[in-house]
């Protein structure tokens, strides 16, 4: 049973990438659940349990959206990984709290805390606006270009 949820959870957001042209996180969100698995044991199986019981079962909903439950669990990600807040940037450059539904278009980082540390890169629109780029640049390249 647990497969057939899995397979099609997988299957319903492989639609959704094609459809929306969104960017597929899974690969870096892959690298965060290694860093977190080395930097904090906890934390990574409270990671492993909102996989495993809220977004796959979330994502195999047809009522989902699921770049939306993705982009959630990347948020969750970000927290378990380090405080700070979840921001999402629009075309035109101007940041606003992470609320859903997030914009198609939006950038969304996790700003930590700790200011020295780069932002997390939780979801990219297809294409980044110049504003987008910049607020790329400096937050988590931490490039001013």
């Amino acid at each position: 049973m647990a497969d057939d949820l899995r397979a099609r959870a997988d299957a319903r957001f492989e639609q959704a990438l094609q459809q929306t042209g969104a960017r597929d996180p899974r690969n870096f969100f892959r690298d965060m659940l290694r860093d977190l698995k080395a930097e904090d044991a906890d934390a990574f199986r409270r990671a492993l349990r909102y996989f495993e019981e809220t977004l796959i079962p979330a994502v195999a909903d047809d009522g989902s959206d699921p770049v939306a439950e993705w982009l959630e669990y990347g948020r969750v990600l970000a927290s378990l990984m380090t405080p700070g807040r979840t921001v999402q940037v629009d075309a035109g450059g101007r940041a606003r709290d992470y609320a859903r539904p997030v914009p198609p278009d939006a950038l969304v980082l996790h700003l930590p805390a700790n200011a020295a540390r780069p932002a997390l890169v939780l979801g990219l629109p297809p294409k980044l606006s110049a504003h987008q780029r910049a607020s790329y640049d400096l937050l988590v390249k931490q490039s001013q270009g």
